[in-house]
């Protein structure tokens, strides 16, 4: 059993070229180029396509089945962020709270790292690299810093790189 899988970038391309090929005739279709999407054009795929994108055709008759999957959403990049068992939020939420630190990630940021990442076409992968980046000093700095309560990550921290909102534990006053 082969399973392949990865981006295929330029495979569109080919799939597209081969598709647009014009016909004359009353039976010719007549569709621009920008109506189809990335997903639309992959589900077209042929062995001669990826023959084409540089594949031996030895290995091409080893995959009976092709199938192509979406580009991931933002509502799906949020998901992957924040609700599996191991996911990214929960990872770093659980580092800092090793340090008794709560983390807390605004709707608006987690919609701002899933958008950059959508801005990367990095899809999934990229949301790690997005994230070291907003927590690389973070992690760094709460440690060693006295009485912190919480940590706020807000859209702002995502896209102009300030500094988190930390909020401190309230000091009883003794008389």
């Amino acid at each position: 059993l082969f399973i392949c899988g990865g981006a295929f970038i330029g495979l569109d391309k080919i799939i597209s070229q081969r598709l647009d090929k014009k016909t004359i005739g009353f039976v010719a279709e007549i569709s621009g180029k920008k109506e189809r999407d990335i997903g639309e054009i992959l589900k077209n795929v042929q062995p001669e396509d990826l023959i084409k994108f540089g594949m031996i055709p030895e290995f091409v008759g080893r995959m009976p089945v092709v199938s192509s999957l979406h580009e991931l959403d933002e509502e799906a990049l949020i998901t992957i962020l924040t609700e599996p068992k191991n996911a990214l939020v929960k990872q770093y939420q659980a580092l800092l709270k090793l340090e008794g630190v709560d983390l807390t990630f605004t709707k608006d940021a987690l919609k701002s790292v899933a958008t950059e990442a959508m801005k990367r076409k990095s899809g999934a992968r990229g949301l790690r690299s997005i994230m070291e980046g907003i927590m690389l000093d973070i992690m760094y700095d709460i440690p060693d810093m006295e009485g912190v309560n919480e940590c706020i990550i807000s859209q702002d921290v995502v896209l102009k790189g300030k500094p988190p909102i930390i909020v401190y534990e309230r000091k009883s006053s003794q008389a």
